[in-house]
């Protein structure tokens, strides 16, 4: 329970000491830029995500043609 107390303090004191930095004219441009590459890294991820979904759903579809193949040749 203590250790839980210091990592709210430790949380309370780092967004004080954030907020107060950011009040600056180089703090703003820090966290601008922090921000700007979060959100660049998030749309990297959501891309690979999406190109690696299409990749899977087009695997699937050739598997279900060569599955639908083979099931015509045995009838």
């Amino acid at each position: 329970m203590k250790n839980v107390a210091w990592l709210i303090a430790g949380i309370a004191i780092g967004f004080v000491a954030a907020h107060q930095v950011s009040k600056t004219p180089q703090g703003r441009q820090f966290f601008d830029e922090v921000d700007t590459k979060a959100r660049e890294f998030g749309s990297a991820v959501v891309d690979g995500y999406k190109q690696r979904e299409a990749e899977l759903r087009a695997a699937v579809a050739e598997a279900e043609d060569t599955i639908a193949d083979l099931t015509s040749r045995l009838k």
